[in-house]
């Protein structure tokens, strides 16, 4: 999810947003906010969701419309710089150490398959996850919206010279994409047990390998390219001897860097388009 978040951003606009993965952390601390002013934890979730989706409709405004006729390594550095600023904030008004989360007893159960416990946080993940795929492809095929932005991803000219406001489509992308990531660290922190300010640092660079690997600005090529690493990553955990295994994660990119070189556009390559 944090890969397609990535992907819906750089299919429109033509940037990769590094400040993704604060969105994320910025999640995380509303979820906290939300269950220590005694909220339960529905509300909690949904306090994360939207304090997510609303800061990255924010950032768009903020720092990245004001400089949207500007080129791509003026936007990759303004994404850092907004990183950096958020960041700060995080250590210096909240606390530079990890704050708990406090979650629903019944995600620290195990579920019985037959010969196999599965925990309950990683079958909701897989289940939410799973959901959230499904409704995404529903917005995307069957809704104005969504075919707005993928209108927008083949060709950003030919879509605004048909009538269609850029301001909406890029607002609304940035908003998906801050909702995408509001999901993925309610359930990355409801894993971790605690929000800290450099929690989607990690992440964010995996979804972005992720992301190239699928196809740079492909939405279905970031959904195959993060299955696909996480695959690459579980059979290397699983396979690998131990005393092999601290170098899961450089062999890990060794294996992307030689698909790439078999697929150098990525699994799913994205069609040329026209951008703002």
């Amino acid at each position: 999810m944090l890969a397609l978040g990535l992907a819906v951003v750089f299919s429109v606009l033509g940037m990769i947003n590094f400040a993704h993965g604060d969105l994320m952390t910025l999640s995380g601390y509303a979820y906290v906010g939300a269950t220590l002013s005694g909220a339960p934890f529905f509300l909690a979730v949904l306090a994360a969701l939207a304090a997510g989706t609303l800061a990255a409709i924010l950032l768009e405004r903020i720092a990245f419309r004001p400089l949207r006729d500007a080129g791509p390594m003026t936007l990759l550095i303004t994404s850092f710089a907004v990183s950096i600023v958020l960041h700060t904030l995080f250590q210096n008004l909240i606390s530079p150490r990890p704050q708990p989360a406090v979650m629903p007893s019944v995600l620290s159960e195990a579920i019985s398959l037959g010969h196999f416990l599965i925990g309950s946080i990683q079958a909701t993940s897989i289940l939410v996850t799973a959901a959230m795929l499904l409704l995404l492809v529903y917005l995307f095929r069957k809704t104005t919206l969504g075919m707005s932005i993928r209108a927008a991803a083949m060709d950003f000219t030919t879509t605004r010279l048909m009538g269609l406001r850029a301001d909406m489509v890029i607002s609304a992308s940035f908003g998906l994409s801050g909702l995408l990531a509001a999901v993925s660290g309610i359930l990355w922190i409801a894993q971790r047990g605690s929000v800290d300010p450099l929690m989607g640092v990690f992440p964010v660079v995996k979804a972005f390998i992720a992301a190239i690997l699928g196809g740079l600005g492909s939405l279905p090529g970031a959904v195959v390219g993060g299955f696909a690493l996480g695959s690459i990553e579980i059979a290397l955990q699983s396979l690998l001897p131990i005393t092999i295994l601290p170098f899961k994660d450089p062999l890990a990119l060794l294996i992307v860097i030689g698909i790439l070189m078999k697929f150098p556009n990525g699994l799913i390559p994205v069609k040329q388009s026209g951008r703002p």
